[in-house]
């Protein structure tokens, strides 16, 4: 619940400036999938340093991480000063965490087996907004603008000793943070005055996405908000 309600301080304040000096105030949560493909190449489970894959006949030496193929939840907040024009901001992340690497003893800070590194990616970013398009029902929105990009990795592992049994735990590692360009086009369709569904495409240009396969990022999430003042 504390994360949710830090995320959500990136929409609020646009909710809070006066109304009287805009078209209207859209607020929305969105539920959707982000997805890009896997590195070509691997980690080393010792050094978490770049492998090429296949190096090791086993495969023991050189792990492959996986795609971005995962459940986002966001939060955004649009604020439309003219009729056509507006800024907003949006941020999208994973709920869950997703297996990244398996590591070895060495690398963990427990000396224990089988520890798996994990990750979670979260996308932020503001927009200017554009609506080439309105009627009282429908509206097409285009938007774009700079943001960031963060993956928090956590170690997880189960420890097992005489006197507490098997036990779960998972503990921060280290993070990365990348810039981002974001670009997205949704419609806007109202079921009442205020109230509305935006199904919505997005694409993430990342700088050096090199934990995974490409730079670029796809999404595409429907968005359940409501609009306070005037459409």
């Amino acid at each position: 619940m504390k994360r949710i309600c830090r995320y959500m301080i990136f929409a609020l304040p646009l909710a809070c400036l006066p109304l009287a000096e805009a078209q209207g105030v859209d607020v929305g949560i969105g539920f959707g999938a982000a997805q890009t493909s896997a590195a070509s190449t691997g980690l080393d489970p010792n050094t978490l340093l770049s492998c090429q894959l296949g190096s090791n006949p086993t495969g023991a030496g050189c792990a492959s991480t996986p795609s971005l193929s995962t459940f986002m939840l966001g939060f955004s907040g649009d604020l439309m000063f003219w009729k056509k024009f507006g800024i907003g901001a949006e941020i999208n992340f994973q709920p869950s965490k997703q297996n990244y690497v398996t590591l070895q003893p060495e690398i963990a800070s427990v000396g224990q087996p089988g520890y798996t590194l994990q990750s979670r990616v979260t996308f932020y970013d503001f927009n200017g907004i554009y609506q080439p398009v309105k009627t009282k029902r429908a509206t097409l929105k285009l938007e774009g603008g700079p943001g960031g990009a963060n993956i928090k990795f956590y170690e997880n592992s189960t420890s097992t000793t005489a006197i507490t049994g098997s036990q779960n735990y998972s503990q921060y590692f280290g993070s990365s943070n990348h810039f981002q360009v974001h670009g997205g086009a949704g419609v806007q369709i109202y079921l009442t005055d205020h109230f509305f569904l935006r199904p919505q495409f997005d694409v993430h240009w990342v700088n050096n996405l090199t934990q995974f396969g490409r730079n670029t990022v796809t999404e595409e999430t429907v968005w359940v908000g409501y609009t306070f003042g005037g459409q």
